[in-house]
């Protein structure tokens, strides 16, 4: 049983996996178009959820899906917590079915056929696309391989738990009564089945309603641990999608216990007034419909401040880095102050912007993803820095304030470009044909190591920083630049260099050479600027 636990959360979570890089691959415009048409509102998302977990038959993969799409950046985390509202409306259906039916469909008979369709289309489509699509679907179905894999590792351990057998008397009978329902969700992974358990053994008078409905509870929170697996080793966001799915789940859990010895015999004289039979598996149908949208109305107003709530929670270094330091509003009442902490926090942006710059030096280069990431935070830090700017202008600003905050703008430019240059050497370096010839490796070497030298003196907050140095440097860059441009120019001449490589090799290093000049202009701005913040303070 062990084994086939540990196997079966291993299927589940290399299944989540290709699922999201599938779909990072695959997602166009025009899926992206769909999801977001289909969540454009609050209610549509709800609706939207709802529905496709009718369909599917599994709240819990829906919520997967869902928590897999925000992974992969596709859905907001507010578009995503509608879903989950949806879906747990949506999962009612099963018991709706069971009550009437007597039977639920079965979504995990899909699970092969899912990973033959997808591994065909990953190896035959002719487009990249349809190849990542081909991903996507085979790691759904692992997913659900997954998911079989741990149902069949307690096989019969569900039934074989007798529902008869526990106390029912009060508060604690339906508490013990929600733990097993939690307990046959966690176990069999599968809130369907603990339902169907609970409504048979209700049906057949084995325990009373009011623990069956306990039971019912349990189960439905009981499938928060499987959005908690799909979390793993996921983005920030898609943790937070499934912590709002666990807040929604308990917190409606919590209002329905409490309502329970209300509730219940008032869906039974619903039921009875409309001319129904109260029969046992409808009715806690019905309670099972009943509490999950008195969930939806009870958090609706909460939403949004649920959603800030969460974004400062599973922060990521990134988004820890990308928040503003310094640009304190309680310091816009006295502008001089301001503009000091909008100067500290460019120093801050231009020590990144450096970092990213210096990084793209070496050979190897940073990693990709740590040079998108130093991006974001650049981006969004200048984006709060023009805000603040906007903010202490429309107070009463000096005259000689005033002429303090384009340069504060200029230096964001600069240090903004800084980093978009260094991408860009990022990737044409990763696709730069290598030069053979000694003599030019030599001076490519020399090169990068003048900028290097020059970028580190233009670190604003070191303690050597010198304008006078820092100039200096950058005339040093130039002139190595000049000298190994006409190498090249030469060695294309000659035959030495073929014409492609050489114009390469050349807009690859006037690209260094311009992150060198913007380095310096950042620098001689900035460096004006702290003057200027120190001249006000002294006063």
């Amino acid at each position: 049983m062990i084994a086939a636990l540990l196997g079966g959360i291993g299927l589940f979570l290399l299944g989540m996996r290709l699922m999201t890089e599938g779909l990072k691959l695959a997602t166009g415009r025009a899926l992206r178009g769909i999801l977001i048409r289909s969540t454009g509102t609050r209610l549509r998302g709800v609706l939207s959820g709802a529905l496709i977990t009718s369909i599917v038959q599994s709240s819990s993969a829906v919520t997967v899906a869902t928590i897999g799409f925000v992974n992969a950046g596709i859905l907001s985390l507010a578009q995503a917590i509608a879903i989950i509202y949806g879906s747990n409306v949506g999962t009612t259906a099963t018991a709706w079915i069971v009550a009437l039916v007597g039977f639920h469909v079965n979504i995990k008979a899909l699970a092969l056929p899912a990973v033959g369709l997808g591994m065909l289309l990953s190896m035959m489509g002719r487009e990249a696309r349809w190849r990542a699509a081909g991903q996507a679907v085979a790691g759904l179905g692992v997913f659900f391989l997954g998911i079989d894999v741990l149902q069949n590792a307690f096989q019969g351990l569900g039934e074989g738990m007798r529902l008869d057998g526990v106390p029912a008397d009060g508060m604690p009978g339906l508490l013990a009564f929600l733990a097993v329902g939690f307990l046959l969700t966690l176990l069999t992974q599968s809130s369907s089945a603990a339902l169907a358990i609970t409504l048979t053994a209700a049906a057949g008078q084995v325990i009373p309603i009011e623990s069956a409905a306990a039971a019912v509870i349990g189960a439905n929170v009981g499938t928060t641990s499987t959005a908690a697996l799909s979390a793993l080793g996921a983005t920030p966001n898609a943790k937070r999608a499934a912590g709002a799915h666990l807040a929604f789940n308990v917190l409606t859990g919590a209002v329905a216990l409490l309502l329970l010895p209300w509730l219940v015999p008032a869906l039974v004289r619903l039921r009875i007034g409309l001319g129904f039979e109260a029969a046992p598996a409808a009715v806690l149908a019905l309670f099972h419909t009943t509490f999950n949208v008195l969930g939806i109305l009870l958090l609706w107003p909460f939403t949004d401040r649920l959603v800030r709530y969460l974004q400062t929670r599973f922060r990521s270094q990134e988004e820890n880095e990308s928040r503003p330091v310094y640009l304190d509003r309680n310091v816009l009442a006295a502008p001089s102050l301001a503009v000091q902490a909008l100067t500290m926090e460019l120093r801050r942006i231009g020590s990144i912007a450096l970092r990213m710059a210096k990084g793209v030096q070496s050979i190897e280069g940073p990693a990709g993803s740590a040079l998108a990431s130093d991006r974001n935070v650049i981006d969004a830090l200048v984006e709060a820095v023009g805000g603040f700017s906007n903010l202490i202008q429309r107070g009463q600003v000096p005259k000689d304030l005033e002429d303090a905050l384009p340069n504060a703008l200029r230096v964001s430019r600069y240090y903004s470009e800084l980093a978009e240059l260094a991408t860009n050497v990022a990737v044409e370096q990763a696709v730069l044909e290598p030069i053979e010839h000694p003599e030019l490796a030599a001076e490519q070497a020399g090169f990068r190591r003048l900028v290097v030298e020059m970028l580190e003196r233009a670190e604003v907050g070191s303690k050597d920083f010198s304008l006078d140095d820092c100039a200096a440097a950058l005339a040093e860059v130039e002139e190595a630049y000049q000298a190994m441009k006409n190498s090249f120019l030469r060695a294309g001449t000659r035959g030495e260099l073929r014409v492609r490589a050489m114009v390469d090799v050349l807009d690859l290093y006037s690209d260094i050479r311009r992150m060198a000049q913007q380095a310096e202009k950042g620098a001689l701005q900035l460096a004006s600027l702290e003057a200027f913040s120190r001249d006000e303070n002294a006063r």
